[in-house]
């Protein structure tokens, strides 16, 4: 993790994982949490223990991370987020649309949104050479036993000068 969309989108993925936390034990202890319910509480259990683990993946930098992640919130996310629009777009206009179908679907959209963008940005960081490591060359100048040797034994010549 070298650039700062990396650490942004990292931090916005965990911020996303404790807000389902709290909607899903909302849900168990049966009170609202302004409209917002998971879609199906057992699969948004097993999903946030998954997350952990896709976190720790893209925080080190594994694409199967990334890719896990998109698809197990594409399966998730995905047909709640059709439906949801699908209901917005099919509404009477006579008859408005419940507030929570709005939220869900934002949800849902940035349940969708978060994990392209993710996977996008470990496509691209393969491609930068941002910090290139060199191991030709770094174990030279990485080393800083080597350099207070060096700089040990620079100290203790003997040259005169004139």
């Amino acid at each position: 993790m070298k650039s700062l969309s990396t650490y942004l989108l990292v931090m916005f993925m965990i911020l996303f994982w404790i807000f389902r936390i709290v909607v899903t034990l909302m849900n168990e202890l049966g009170q609202d949490f302004g409209g917002i319910l998971p879609l199906n509480p057992t699969v948004e259990i097993i999903l946030l223990f998954l997350v952990l683990l896709y976190i720790v993946l893209i925080v080190k930098r594994k694409m199967i991370g990334g890719i896990l992640y998109l698809i197990t919130y594409g399966l998730y996310f995905g047909t709640d987020l059709t439906n949801g629009i699908t209901t917005i777009l099919s509404a009477d206009p006579t008859q408005p649309v419940a507030m929570g179908t709005y939220i869900n679907t934002l949800i849902c959209f940035i349940g969708i949104i978060l994990p392209i963008a993710i996977v996008f940005d470990l496509l691209v960081d393969k491609r930068r050479s941002v910090n290139p490591k060199h191991n030709q060359t770094d174990w030279f100048y990485a080393n800083k036993d080597f350099d207070r040797k060096m700089d040990d034994r620079a100290d203790k010549n003997n040259y005169r000068t004139l």
